[in-house]
């Protein structure tokens, strides 16, 4: 399976907030948020991953290129190049997608590690088109409202809530067949990741929406303290149950 992370942003509200580091190099809990992701991809099962960065903040380029060098984990695949969207820069990535089923992602996304891991198992089991991680949890100011039936099959995408209780979180596990509609998209001249969403409804792929407890964009300063408190008290858990879990033991 192949991973996919776009950090081809320019992060300009955050340098306006007085953040210096390019968005991708931003430590959440002491880790830069790109390096967290590639981890992650790695600890779950990842073949490729691939990663788009701009032209404009060199320092990203280096810093991928470093953990290029080192050669652990799962090779890399790396795209500088400025572009106007999101969907843009997936469509500078798809030539990397076109061979295994994919997860993309934008850098910025924390989400518990459990919460992922069990969602790319449920992707790998699953005989769906898609599963697009959802979350209940609703801290974006512009969120894209995920409409499904009683068995979770996503009926729709839409920028009003209309009764959803679901909005999407930001992650895409796609077969290679979705490449079509972002094709298709492109050629509209459509950009927006929410647009290729609404694209993949309307071409009928099968599509599962997948709860997540939380999901967080790192877009404000303020987000990143939210994010470490975030993680932070999830790892309190997760240590407080393992602790009761020996203590049955």
């Amino acid at each position: 399976m192949t991973f996919a992370i776009i950090a081809a942003g320019e992060g300009s509200r955050l340098s306006q907030e007085g953040i210096k580091l390019p968005k991708p190099l931003v430590r959440i809990c002491g880790e830069p948020m790109i390096d967290r992701l590639i981890r992650l991809f790695n600890e779950n099962g990842a073949d490729k991953i691939c990663i788009i960065v701009n032209k404009l903040h060199a320092q990203t380029e280096t810093h991928v290129r470093k953990l290029m060098a080192r050669g652990e984990g799962a090779p890399i695949e790396l795209a500088v190049q400025d572009t106007p969207s999101s969907m843009h820069s997936f469509s500078v990535l798809s030539p990397w997608l076109e061979q295994a089923p994919f997860c993309l992602t934008t850098v910025d996304t924390i989400f518990r590690e459990t919460d992922f891991a069990e969602y790319i198992k449920a992707f790998r089991e699953s005989n769906s088109d898609g599963m697009m991680g959802v979350t209940d949890f609703i801290d974006d100011e512009k969120p894209l409202y995920v409409g499904t039936d009683n068995n979770m099959n996503i009926t729709g995408f839409y920028d009003e809530p209309q009764n959803c209780r679901y909005i999407s979180g930001g992650l895409y596990a796609l077969k290679p067949n979705a490449l079509r509609t972002l094709s298709r998209c492109m050629e509209a001249g459509l950009s927006r990741m929410r647009n290729f969403q609404r694209g993949l409804v309307a071409d009928g792929l099968k599509l599962k929406a997948y709860p997540m407890s939380k999901v967080l964009d790192i877009d404000h300063a303020q987000d990143i303290i939210k994010a470490e408190t975030f993680l932070r008290s999830i790892n309190k858990e997760d240590k407080t149950g393992q602790t009761s879990l020996n203590k049955l033991g």
